[in-house]
């Protein structure tokens, strides 16, 4: 500004000074009225600002969560609310648990990670395809669907996207739709892996499973006609390499306990269990592997050289046959039970 009295200050000295409070006013009003990121909000009872929370007096098993519409927090001694966090323009669709802290998949793609004892929305990260996926739009009959019925394929389908792995000390988890697959640390919400299927094949979050070490994701591969060819599964872990399994278009997998799962490839194939801590398959009884194997069966295999337990002794003094003993050969053909009085 120029150096001289006010009252000489001509209109063109004038103008530089006014439009930079023109700007610092104007960045002042962007600032309070910037929209929170994400949409996010977070409220106390009766939507009242939520307050900041003692973590050492609150933990997430003092804590009954539920979704819809938001994420929503309720006192189990006294089953009132204790706070909700709401995103504008985005319903919660599933809560699963990694650790302590609750992840949520929103009907928008984003999947968001919240620690109960205070509240705080710790990461946000945006799945590509997944909205998409959740809402099934292009899927046939998709037209004739009602409300009712959007909505709760879109909880299906929320459901099947996000797997927790509980592993010890460090959960993660995993997001899963047909083109793509991710793989996420729970601490920070750092991305760690993302894969797409090969060409020609799909994977089916529908028939994914999870265990305390690995997520399995059945994959189906089609040719030009559009008829399943072929199958597979993938497991992916976080602290070592994944691996790949070959299989039918239809193979199931079911979860035996935290790290064995049982994959069912049609009536031909006898099942398999597969250890994914171990990352090995189990060993069969009986196979010719079975002296080297990586995993063996549960509660391991009969020695075939071990000596068969003797039957037990006739009672003494040459007794006939006790109560529990059946009917005694006395070279007579037995009526059947039911021609007997």
């Amino acid at each position: 500004m120029s150096r001289k009295p006010l009252r000489v200050l001509t209109p063109r000295s004038i103008l530089p000074a006014l439009a930079v409070m023109l700007v610092l006013a104007a960045g002042a009003a962007a600032h309070a009225n910037k929209p929170v990121p994400f949409g996010d909000r977070v409220a106390g009872p009766g939507d009242a600002e939520a307050t900041p929370v003692n973590s050492e007096s609150l933990s997430a098993a003092d804590l009954d969560l539920r979704v819809g519409p938001g994420l929503e927090a309720f006192h189990k001694r006294t089953g009132e609310q204790a706070w909700s966090y709401r995103r504008e323009g985005a319903e919660a669709l599933y809560l699963a648990m990694a650790g302590d802290n609750a992840i949520v998949v929103w009907d928008d793609g984003m999947v968001t990670s919240v620690r109960p004892g205070d509240h705080a929305v710790r990461w946000h990260r945006a799945v590509p395809g997944l909205e998409d996926w959740l809402r099934g739009d292009g899927d046939p009959g998709a037209d004739k669907r009602t409300d009712v019925q959007r909505k709760q394929l879109a909880k299906q389908r929320a459901a099947a996207a996000l797997h927790t792995v509980q592993r010890d000390g460090s959960p993660w988890l995993a997001l899963v739709t047909p083109n793509l697959t991710m793989g996420l640390r729970d601490a920070d919400g750092d991305l760690r892996y993302n894969d797409r299927p090969a060409n020609g094949c799909v994977y089916d979050p529908l028939r994914a499973v999870h265990t305390d070490y690995a997520v399995l994701i059945p994959r189906t591969c089609t040719n030009s006609s559009g008829q399943a060819v072929s199958g597979g599964i993938t497991g992916y872990r976080l602290d070592s390499n994944g691996w790949a399994m070959s299989t039918g278009p239809a193979a199931t997998v079911k979860v035996l306990d935290r790290s064995r799962v049982e994959v069912t490839d049609g009536p031909i194939v006898p099942p398999r269990v597969f250890d994914t801590k171990a990352a090995a398959p189990e060993t069969a009884c009986g196979s010719l592997d079975a002296p080297f194997a990586a995993v063996r069966p549960q509660g391991g295999c009969t020695d075939p050289s071990a000596p068969v337990a003797d039957a037990p002794a006739a009672p003494a003094g040459g007794a006939g046959p006790t109560a529990t003993d059946g009917p005694a050969d006395t070279g007579a053909p037995t009526a059947p039970a039911g021609d007997q009085p």
